[in-house]
């Protein structure tokens, strides 16, 4: 009980930095003034929360107002892809304090990986409260089950990375953190809504009031390799089939085999020139047919398109609605839109790491991009 009422205590700073006061929170959670005092010296003992100023007057006494602790831990969050690798350390106040990028080939990924995170152990190990991997395909939370495109199959990769790290380890599937990075951009979280992921790769996620569905063998969102697209417009996928959906909308399949997630606007560019436009709208209808089918099946409030697929522009987004416009009879329209962009590509993996270690969510103006790029 009492790990609740911190969390809840906790949670209410977050949301209101600066102007939360021990009355506040005993008014919130309705706890007496002495219980809400002594959660309030825990939470400052663990430098989680500071004092700060004094609140407005009410006509007695001011309070003393509370804030987040940003000047010792720090969460680690890092997203794993096939070419390259981010890291960042975020304070609890949701400031990126560092960043580093690294890129390497399949035979120097293990290589690179490591010697980053024994840098970033070297500098920073005393600070970290939790570590978090953001990476594609199936994973329990310790185990990569199966990664087709980091080539993974039942590697304990958290295990290994703590040896390094010396913090605990918590491993996320990208199109969860994505769904859980889109969840702290709004401050509303209620309903059940779809995400899809659309890169290199094509996965899902659900979200039902901002919290990850995962299924009860952490495989739920694995749609790629779906078979969507039959006859002669199917196309051979990577896994060895035909007509999966990944086989037609992933971005790979869009703008050619030269497109991977690490490249910028600029290497970008004359890929999406030169996209056929047939291609373009093939690639709206196989994505389509899924959102419809699973659309029907969850009624979503809404389904967001996220990943890099913004870079292909309202044209594609257009596609996928109008190959959504049929009426299914029975069913509710559906509303599709791209994910936001105005948060760091590691935010979803930071998210995860803080409601991880201490049960809280950022309010959406907290998490920043102010890092010492490496």
């Amino acid at each position: 009980m009492r790990r609740t009422n911190l969390r809840r205590a906790l949670q209410l700073v977050f949301r209101h930095p600066g102007e939360e006061t021990r009355a506040g929170i005993a008014r919130a959670t309705g706890l007496t003034a002495a219980t809400a005092s002594s959660l309030v010296a825990e939470l400052i003992e663990s430098r989680l929360v500071v004092e700060g100023g004094q609140a407005r007057s009410t006509g007695g006494k001011r309070a003393t107002t509370l804030s987040i602790d940003a000047g010792h831990h720090l969460l680690f969050a890092m997203v794993l892809r096939p070419v390259d690798a981010l890291a960042a350390l975020v304070s609890l106040d949701g400031t990126t304090v560092y960043e580093e990028r690294i890129a390497y080939s399949a035979t120097t990924r293990d290589r690179a990986v490591r010697e980053m995170l024994t840098r970033i152990a070297d500098r920073f190990g005393g600070r970290m409260l939790l570590a978090s991997v953001q990476l594609t395909g199936a994973t329990d939370g310790r185990t990569v089950l199966e990664s087709v495109q980091l080539d993974m199959s039942n590697v304990p990769l958290a295990e290994q990375y703590e040896a390094i790290l010396g913090v605990r380890v918590a491993l996320i599937n990208d199109v969860d953190a994505e769904a859980i990075a889109e969840v702290v951009t709004e401050e509303q979280h209620e309903g059940l809504r779809l995400f899809v992921h659309l890169g290199t790769g094509v996965g899902g996620a659900v979200t039902l009031d901002g919290d990850i569905a995962p299924g009860p063998s952490t495989r739920a969102g694995e749609i790629g390799h779906v078979q969507v697209v039959f006859g002669p417009k199917a196309q051979l996928c990577r896994c060895g089939l035909y007509g999966c959906v990944e086989a037609s909308a992933s971005l790979t399949a869009i703008l050619g085999p030269e497109y991977d997630e690490s490249l910028d606007d600029a290497e970008v560019a004359p890929l999406l020139a030169a996209v056929d436009p047939e291609t373009l709208r093939l690639g709206a209808e196989a994505l389509a047919r899924v959102i419809k089918l699973v659309g029907a099946m969850l009624d979503p409030s809404e389904v967001i398109i996220g990943g890099p697929a913004v870079i292909l522009g309202e044209e594609f987004l257009e596609a996928v609605r109008e190959s959504l416009a049929y009426d299914a009879r029975g069913t509710n329209p559906l509303e599709v839109r791209y994910a936001s962009t105005n948060v760091p590509p590691f935010a979803g993996a930071a998210q995860f790491a803080l409601s991880t270690a201490l049960g809280v969510r950022w309010s959406p103006a907290q998490l920043t991009l102010t890092p010492e790029r490496a």
